[in-house]
């Protein structure tokens, strides 16, 4: 018996230390994941030899997968719960970013965008219900924290995209590395959590549109997303073929936008409460139409990664808050506004390609800067973003 208890206790204490970062580190792994992919894709794109327009088709696919998978996440969630949400969804996740970097044509790479558009947002909803959880537990706002170890891992993730890219390593083995990394993490964090039980409501709408006031906010979460994912999926693109940076240096205009978005979301409750988050809001997205527009008229590199930090923090405080007062009307309506958000990480990257192809990079990227002001102003309406 002694030596069953004094063989369990370091077992025991390390379940434990799991279980403290279980939940960062999940949004850790989603930054990471997706700021890998994001800035390795001009080197997909070159590889492929694939013009704009095609290449925003791929990444329509991966927004279809993330979006037509909210039924299946609502599904695995509800009969599963959420810690074993997070494990398969993770899993699969892991997997599809190897394979991204092994398509050897169009037609797979759309295909495997797609798997991975699901993986991401199947894992985004399961680790968020799991965040939910942890917040009711603990009695005290720590979503934003958690959203920002997610700006953490899109930050150091491209940092570490940049320094890979400028060693001339494949994307094929950066993302083995990265999905070898997280693998036993993943599982150990699975396994440290207590196990949950399955809120399934086969009454529950699996899909749900904001209405009512809630149509302002789901706007400015449309609006966010866009801009958002444009930048992730873009932004290399525009400083390799627009500005001329290396291939180690593409990726530092998205770290800089991220790294940015991560420290405006460490000390956004402290800016919601002596401002309130419409104030906050507003200010920052006409701000990060500043941002924008100085990336569009960057002469050099300098400039360019300068405007799209200030554009990371301007629209860091748009979803923490628009979720934040859409949950406050309970699951559905927060599940509303997160449809219609999603829905704009849907359109925007492939929108933004389109555009490209058409019109120019600098032309899709002014656009980033108009639906900030397009935020700006409805924030200012928004009497219920509070």
């Amino acid at each position: 018996m002694t030596t069953k208890l004094s063989t369990s206790r370091p077992s025991s204490a390390l379940r434990l230390i799991w279980r403290k970062f279980a939940i960062p580190l999940f949004f850790l792994l989603l930054g990471i994941v997706f700021s890998t992919w994001a800035a390795r894709i001009p080197a997909i794109r070159d590889y492929l030899q694939l013009d704009a327009a095609t290449l925003a088709l791929v990444l329509l696919c991966g927004g279809i997968g993330a979006v037509g998978s909210f039924p299946l996440a609502a599904w695995i969630t509800g009969h599963y719960g959420a810690r074993h949400s997070t494990l398969y969804a993770g899993l699969a996740l892991l997997v599809s970013l190897p394979l991204l970097g092994l398509a050897p044509n169009v037609a797979s790479l759309m295909l495997i965008c797609t798997i991975y558009g699901a993986a991401s947002s199947c894992f985004d909803v399961a680790i968020n219900a799991l965040g939910a959880q942890a917040e009711r537990d603990a009695g005290r706002p720590i979503m934003s924290m958690l959203h920002g170890w997610f700006c953490v891992g899109t930050f150091s993730g491209a940092l570490a995209a940049s320094a890979v890219a400028g060693m001339g390593v494949a994307p094929i083995w950066h993302f083995l590395l990265v999905a070898a990394l997280f693998l036993y993490p993943l599982y150990a964090c699975y396994e440290a959590l207590p196990d949950d039980r399955p809120e399934h409501d086969p009454a529950r709408k699996l899909f749900a549109l904001p209405h009512g006031h809630l149509v302002v906010l789901g706007v400015i979460a449309f609006c966010g997303a866009i801009v958002e994912g444009s930048v992730a999926d873009w932004s290399g693109i525009y400083m390799k073929d627009h500005i001329g940076a290396s291939d180690g240096a593409t990726p530092l205009a998205y770290a800089a936008f991220a790294g940015m978005m991560l420290i405006m979301r460490m000390i956004g409750d402290r800016l919601k409460a002596r401002y309130d988050a419409r104030r906050v809001v507003w200010v920052g997205t006409l701000v990060a139409s500043l941002g924008i527009a100085l990336a569009v008229a960057a002469p050099g590199m300098a400039l360019a990664i300068l405007g799209f930090a200030i554009a990371g923090t301007g629209v860091a405080a748009v979803f923490p808050f628009v979720f934040s007062a859409a949950g406050r009307h309970g699951s559905s309506a927060l599940a509303a506004v997160a449809t219609l958000g999603y829905s704009g990480s849907l359109i925007g990257p492939p929108v933004f390609g389109f555009l490209a192809h058409g019109w120019g990079l600098q032309a899709a990227l002014a656009l980033l800067g108009i639906l900030c002001l397009a935020m700006a102003g409805s924030s200012r309406r928004a009497q219920w973003l509070q």
